[in-house]
């Protein structure tokens, strides 16, 4: 196998393809990607969900050829959730965006909430209920557009954003291991 390695090509009994330089192993191409197939039936293969999980709203999941998982609470996907954890509930601030405008406002169940507001972008989330809400109304009022939950872009706003989203990635995410705790937490 060495020798075949020194002369780039697959090490597969019979084959002698070339092997690319930067190939994990020496394997062609035609051999590696039968390899990925393989790995891919035996552990899985992560994509996007068809549909987020039903359970705790992740758009992550784990493909296998018998079907799917999700990636973050590995409910199987399609099947409907029990009584227990639907009522897994998560209490978040979100922000959202809409044109150049941000609106701060809090849900139970932020894959709902997000269905019925109008927005181009969830930008970031964090643990809390209406009272920390009513904090973020009050900390950034001097940009608030009228009696609403609507608020005019700012630097301030921006910054706390980009604090909340330090290290956290997409906010889907990040609800989606908050739900997964939450379900683990009710037993």
């Amino acid at each position: 196998m060495d020798d075949k390695r020194a002369a780039g090509v697959c090490c597969s009994p019979g084959c002698g393809d070339p092997v690319s330089a930067d190939a994990p192993v020496p394997l062609c191409e035609r051999h590696l990607a039968a390899a990925a197939d393989w790995a891919g039936a035996v552990f899985g293969v992560e994509d996007v969900l068809p549909s987020p999980c039903l359970a705790c709203g992740s758009r992550v999941g784990v493909r296998y050829p018998s079907g799917w998982v999700c990636a973050s609470c590995e409910w199987v996907h399609g099947e409907v959730p029990e009584e227990t954890v639907l009522r897994a509930r998560v209490n978040v601030v979100y922000y959202l965006r809409l044109d150049t405008r941000i609106k701060i406002g809090t849900t139970g169940n932020l894959g709902q909430r997000m269905r019925r507001l109008w927005h181009d972008e969830l930008v970031a989330i964090e643990p809390g209920d209406r009272l920390l809400e009513r904090s973020r109304h009050e900390q950034f009022a001097r940009y608030r557009l009228g009696p609403s939950e609507w608020f005019e872009r700012s630097p301030e706003i921006a910054d706390h954003v980009a604090r909340l989203s330090l290290g956290a990635g997409d906010p889907w995410a990040l609800y989606a291991r908050w739900v997964s705790e939450s379900i683990a937490a009710l037993g």
